[in-house]
């Protein structure tokens, strides 16, 4: 079984920073691309941020500046560091992880963490 584990919401002020983590553990031999979604009510997941396991990252363009994604590969471990936050990035926070095996890529998800911004 392969667990997401995710940490670092809350509540915080507009222009303020938050740090989410999320550590993958379990069956997760040929793990691989992990990244950032989010999901406001009534809204779709959207993907926030990947990163490759090389360190190749890619960010929705809401956020490109003022997010930034990174992984140590050696703890399994994904973050993203939210800074200039603003109330439109309020949302659920989804850690996402994609495992390989034998060709077959395999997505896997966090439950997720709020993330809420006040003006």
């Amino acid at each position: 079984q392969v667990q997401l584990v995710e940490s670092g919401g809350g509540l915080v002020q507009a222009g303020g920073s938050l740090r989410l983590s999320c550590a993958a553990s379990g069956s997760i031999f040929g793990l691989n691309v992990m990244g950032w979604y989010r999901q406001a009510p009534g809204k779709q997941r959207v993907l926030v941020a990947g990163i490759s396991i090389a360190g190749s990252a890619n960010y929705a363009d809401s956020v490109k500046g003022r997010f930034t994604i990174s992984r140590d590969n050696a703890k399994n471990t994904v973050y993203l560091e939210m800074n200039s936050l603003k109330p439109e990035d309020t949302a659920v926070y989804y850690c996402n992880a994609d495992l390989l095996d034998s060709g077959v890529i395999r997505r896997h998800w966090g439950q997720g963490t709020q993330v809420t911004v006040s003006s």
